[in-house]
């Protein structure tokens, strides 16, 4: 049963501009008690006034305590609304892409908040982030049943910001069977990848960076950082580079890059080192390694806004260590997955970096997600990575 949510005086001018999203102190809870609702409960939106804004979900026990989904009254939050939703997330994809591997749906972008869904062949890993989409959860699955009938659903629902909408973290097979490890095919390459490995198993956001990166790296060496199962290192030497090495914390991951560097032939041109990546930088700067290409592709540093200062110290002692490893006239690949540290500032950061280390540098290229991860221009959240092809002018 819907419900209606009344938003505070003045407080829907947000949402007229396209943002999906209600805090819990913009709603009138005088008119609308948040109590009275349950977690994932659907409603509709209205102005103080009454005016009908748009349908969607609440959850009273999140900060954001309501995310719209709908703006057309004659198509409200339904199990034929997901449907649609999804058949236009995948008419975008089957465009754009050549092969089934990416991601199908990318939340809000996509016109479905607090979904995910990543496409591997016919299995897919989502995930319901939200208490609206946990509450949809049969029709959900329902939908992609309908819309692709995969072979396998897998619910990746671990990721900490369930914790948040007050839901278990936990993960399942929703639907027919999931192997043990999901293929990809991405610029020429295959690659493997653990079904229960990071996030939802693949970063397809950095897929069109990894693609850029292919004409800085014949006959280069390559030094992947934080690497996981080797997408960058094994793509490079793919494209000519006469050797990468993989640096990553997760001795499975490790053994995944070798695997996938076996899996494309150039299996005697990559190796792992296992560790910290800030002590592994320092040990290989210790032993005098130099590299032609260095790629910094870190987990996001800045998780929350109150976190910016330590993580934007994180970001910099990374490419600290990245930059004095690399040769002169060399390429320096760094990334940040976190939105809260903008691309002004990540670029600031860098610059602090080189000065430090009597460095200077030239911005080639940057990059951000690929367009299967769409941003909504109402929504910088959505807007989250930030990749930077940066040389090392060599000085006299």
């Amino acid at each position: 049963m819907s419900g209606e949510l009344r938003l505070r005086k003045d407080h829907e001018r947000r949402l007229r501009a396209g943002h999906c999203w209600i805090y819990a102190n913009e709603v009138d809870t005088a008119a609308t008690p948040l109590g009275v609702f349950e977690p994932g409960q659907a409603v509709d939106v209205v102005s103080q006034r009454g005016q009908w804004l748009g349908s969607g979900y609440v959850n009273p026990h999140s900060l954001i305590c309501g995310r719209i989904v709908s703006r057309d009254r004659a198509h409200p939050l339904s199990r034929s609304l997901l449907v649609h939703r999804l058949n236009v997330a995948l008419a975008l994809r089957e465009r754009l892409y050549p092969g089934p591997w990416y991601r199908l749906v990318h939340g809000e972008a996509d016109g479905l908040p607090g979904l995910v869904v990543d496409r591997y062949g016919d299995v897919l890993v989502a995930q319901l982030a939200t208490a609206g989409m946990e509450r949809l959860r049969e029709d959900v699955l329902a939908a992609l049943d309908k819309v692709l009938a995969p072979a396998g659903v897998l619910l990746r629902n671990d990721s900490p910001v369930r914790a948040m909408e007050g839901l278990p973290e936990v993960v399942e097979t929703g639907a027919g069977t999931v192997p043990d490890s999901l293929s990809i095919e991405e610029g020429g390459c295959r690659f493997e990848t653990p079904a229960l490995g990071q996030k939802t198993g693949w970063y397809f956001d950095q897929a069109a960076n990894r693609d850029r990166l292919s004409k800085y790296v014949r006959d280069r060496r390559v030094l992947d950082v934080c690497s996981y199962v080797g997408a960058w290192a094994v793509r490079a030497v793919c494209a000519g580079a006469g050797h990468a090495t993989c640096v990553d914390a997760s001795a499975a991951a490790l053994d995944g890059a070798s695997a996938n560097a076996a899996r494309n032939g150039v299996g005697d041109r990559v190796e792992t080192r296992r560790g910290d990546a800030f002590e592994v930088l320092k040990a290989l700067r210790a032993a005098g390694e130099r590299y032609d290409v260095v790629v910094l592709d870190p987990p996001a540093f800045v998780k929350r806004r109150k976190d910016f200062e330590e993580g934007a110290l994180a970001y910099r002692r990374l490419n600290e260590l990245g930059l004095t490893l690399l040769e002169r006239d060399g390429l320096l690949v760094t990334s940040s997955c976190s939105f809260h540290m903008g691309r002004d500032d990540l670029l600031k950061t860098v610059q602090q970096a080189a000065r430090h280390c009597d460095r200077s540098l030239q911005l080639l290229e940057e990059g951000r997600q690929g367009p299967d991860h769409p941003v909504h221009p109402a929504m910088p959240e959505t807007a989250y990575l930030k990749t930077f092809y940066l040389r090392v002018l060599p000085t006299f």
